[in-house]
Parts: structure tokens; sequence; C-alpha cells
């Protein structure tokens, strides 16, 4: 069970895979924290594949900063964006997240298994602690 408010600080990592499934969750995030302290890190995570040079042209990082600026302020909780920039997305998010944090990945119903639910098996067999939360379409 999670402490109560005055005791340390839980961070609650949300990966921004869409815009819509990142609003969701940080709402959901929101309504399940309501009297704790409690921080949550948004992080998108731009690839750039091999054999290209590891960077991000300045447009798109600026956008990218931008929708999560954009969805941080909205929230009524601390929100810290942030962008990583990586060769693979799996890695840039294990990257981003200190050993055994809270996770919650929001992803929509499909009958195959979508990025966000890879995504979401990856971190928790890589000792996360993950909550997988199905958005439905608004």
């Amino acid at each position: 069970m999670l402490e109560p408010t005055g005791t340390a600080e839980l961070e609650i990592v949300v990966p921004y895979t869409e815009w819509s499934l990142a609003a969701a969750v940080l709402r959901r995030a929101v309504a399940l924290t309501v009297g704790l302290n409690v921080r949550i890190k948004l992080v998108a995570v731009h690839t750039s594949p091999y054999p290209e040079t590891l960077g991000c042209p300045a447009l798109v990082h600026a956008r990218l900063v931008e929708q999560l600026v954009d969805l941080a302020g909205q929230c009524p909780v601390p929100v810290h964006p942030e962008v990583v920039l990586a060769r693979y997305w799996d890695e840039g998010f294990r990257y981003a997240m200190k050993s055994g944090c809270v996770v919650l990945i929001g992803a929509r119903r499909r009958p195959w298994r979508t990025h966000e639910e890879k995504l979401a098996k990856l971190l928790a067999r890589h000792g996360h602690q993950v909550a997988l939360v199905h958005i439905d379409k608004d």
C-alpha cells in the first residue's frame, strides 16, 4: 500500500507514446494518487536508428518538447517532462527510469499486442512495477 502524504515522495513514470493516451493516463494517475506526495515524470523517446548519427532535428525536438510541456501544464500535480534520444524505443525508456520504479502505460484495446503492451511486458521483466491502463476511445 502507498504511504500517506508527509512521507517519501512517490515517483510515477508515464511513457509518452501518443497525446491522447498520455493525457488519459495522467488523469488516471492524478485520481489514483489523491492525498499522496507524488511526482510524475512524463518521458518521450525520440529514436535515431543506425546508421544515422545520433541526433534529432531541432523542429522535431521542439514539437515533442512543446507537446510534453502542454500535457504537463494541464495536470494539477507536478509533472516533469523529459525527452530521451536513443537508438531503440525500449532502451530509451529504460534509460530514463530508476530501477524498480512505478510505471503507468496507456494502451488501447486491440485483438493484437500493441507496442505499449510489449513495452509494459519488457519493463516488468526488467524489474519495474508496471500498470497497463487500457484507454477506451473517446
